[in-house]
């Protein structure tokens, strides 16, 4: 329980960070990305998500018409989950080498010291192609979980769990995405950033759940991006940088 607090701190803190003089000006590419993306989010759920619930449970039989009761607000809350977890993955692949920046900043404000394996401005652009080719690799990661998950959405009275399986592994992968960035500076690769991550798991939970809560909510889900890559570098350099060499 005590990992889960801390966490869910660690993104209180990056909204702070996020916010110092030194850093806006790194912060300022994520959020206008995580703006216009979440805004794109935003409109769909208002305009094409009831219809959508509404379609889904049109399938139900008139017997089980008592159901749509419970099942709306599961399915709107999964709804929701899917819509918003899936534009922060277009924002994160859109903003990838502006985000390695964001982390190299943010850890340098934190240590003091510049960040050796980074480069600077110089490397957005050198880093593009290695960044998106990370992300899609995440992406590649979430698919093949994701989709074994979306068949509980289809088996009766299994499906009534589905949101809050599907909350876990959004958090888990928030987790994941957004620690990314500072590992990533330390050229530590995928499998190895999933090891670290996994020796904490709780911390990890907690973090990825205040990430995701934060996502959920519109208007300032725009901030979510910066802010969980500041937070998730304040927890690396605190929590996972002296971690074993092993570990890696």
């Amino acid at each position: 329980m005590k990992d889960l607090i801390l966490g869910f701190r660690y993104l209180r803190e990056g909204i702070t960070l996020m916010r110092q003089p030194g850093l806006r000006r790194y912060v300022a590419v994520p959020l206008l990305v995580s703006t216009l993306a979440f805004s794109a989010a935003i409109w769909f759920g208002i305009h094409w998500l009831g219809t959508l619930l509404d379609w889904l449970l049109g399938y139900l039989p008139g017997w089980l018409d008592w159901l749509r009761y419970l099942l709306w607000p599961l399915f709107a809350l999964s709804g929701v989950l899917v819509v918003f977890y899936s534009f922060t993955l277009i924002t994160n692949l859109i903003a990838a080498p502006f985000n390695g920046l964001l982390a190299e900043a943010v850890e340098c404000h934190l240590t003091g010291r510049p960040v050796d394996e980074a480069g600077g401005w110089r490397a957005v652009v050198k880093d593009i192609v290695p960044s998106i080719l990370s992300e899609l690799r995440k992406l590649w990661y979430f698919v093949l979980r994701a989709l074994p998950l979306a068949v509980l959405f289809l088996i009766p009275g299994i499906n009534l769990a589905a949101p809050f399986v599907w909350g876990l592994f959004s958090a888990w992968m928030l987790a994941i995405e957004y620690a990314d960035y500072p590992m990533a500076n330390h050229h530590l690769h995928f499998a190895a950033q999933r090891q670290r991550l996994r020796s904490r798991r709780l911390l990890a939970f907690g973090f990825g759940g205040g990430s995701l809560l934060l996502t959920l909510i519109p208007v300032v889900n725009f901030i979510a991006m910066p802010a969980s890559v500041a937070g998730a570098t304040a927890m690396w350099v605190r929590e996972f940088r002296e971690a074993p060499e092993a570990a890696s």
